[in-house]
């Protein structure tokens, strides 16, 4: 069973095991609509990521967005008013409007939610298309692969007096280094050559390039076993958290699950017949 579709979030599968889902408000840039809840953007891009990690059709999630923007975050100048943090400009009181209130929306909204995109089994890529911004930077870097082009940026909250959310404090240190992860935190910008410069992309493309370099991305990965990928994923996230001594432990015991697998039965048959091989996940 797939999402329960939005309109301002589109999932388009394709039957060669890819689905693209895709901020869909370019006349904001893809403003995120709402900030935590049940319908909001970010509260549907982890279900649809869910849902499209459950379908056994689907075997790559690509991230996009509609139009110039790939998503401009929270929309500082939404018609009613309210902030990110849930304070409203014209003067109103909401249920958010506490320092207590604030930490409960982002850690159990925002954080919650942007761990979904983690904790998805199956490769995940990030095609930026343009400025992503806040919680849509976080997204991005949630995601296993990102892909940009000149129209790229990062750009944090920071010039709006907030911190930068879980994928810039914890998995950009990782990437890029302390001192580049701090430089973010002090200056709130990063341009897509920069970014690439510094790890944060995988590719770096002309703009007119962009898809099509994601689909050859995502055509190479459809010829690994899906076993293989999914399992090399979690292995390397652990890892990040742990030893060496532990990573071992985790290699040695999935390799032979792997090799006795339906899977590389049929890779190593493809191989030997000069063939594609056919993979059914196990």
């Amino acid at each position: 069973m797939g999402p329960k579709l939005v309109d301002y979030l589109l999932y388009e599968k394709e039957e060669n095991g890819i689905v693209w889902i895709k901020f869909n408000q370019p006349e904001v840039f893809n403003a995120l609509v709402g900030s935590s809840e049940e319908n909001g953007t970010v509260a549907k891009v982890g279900e649809y990521m869910r849902a499209a990690d459950d379908d056994p059709d689907i075997r790559i999630i690509v991230l996009t967005g509609v139009g110039r923007g790939f998503c401009s975050g929270v929309n500082l100048k939404r018609k009613d008013g309210e902030d990110i943090t849930g304070k409203n400009f014209v003067g109103n009181r909401t249920a958010r409007d506490s320092a207590e209130g604030i930490r409960e929306n982002f850690f159990h909204g925002f954080t919650d939610l942007h761990r979904d995109i983690s904790l998805i089994r199956k490769p995940t890529i990030a095609m930026i298309n343009g400025p992503a911004v806040g919680s849509g930077m976080d997204m991005s870097l949630h995601c296993d692969i990102r892909v940009g082009c000149e129209n790229t940026r990062f750009v944090g909250y920071q010039q709006a007096g907030q911190i930068v959310e879980n994928g810039g404090s914890y998995y950009l240190p990782k990437m890029v280094g302390l001192g580049r992860a701090l430089e973010f935190a002090y200056t709130g910008h990063l341009d897509a050559q920069r970014a690439y410069e510094w790890g944060i992309l995988n590719h770096l493309v002309e703009s007119d390039k962009l898809e099509e370099t994601t689909r050859a991305l995502c055509d190479r990965m459809l010829g690994i076993p899906p076993l293989v990928q999914w399992t090399s994923k979690r292995i390397m996230r652990t890892a990040n958290d742990t030893t060496l001594e532990n990573t071992m432990v985790l290699t040695s015991n999935v390799a032979p699950i792997l090799g006795m697998s339906d899977d590389a039965t049929e890779a190593r048959r493809a191989f030997v017949e000069k063939r594609k091989p056919v993979f059914k996940g196990q």
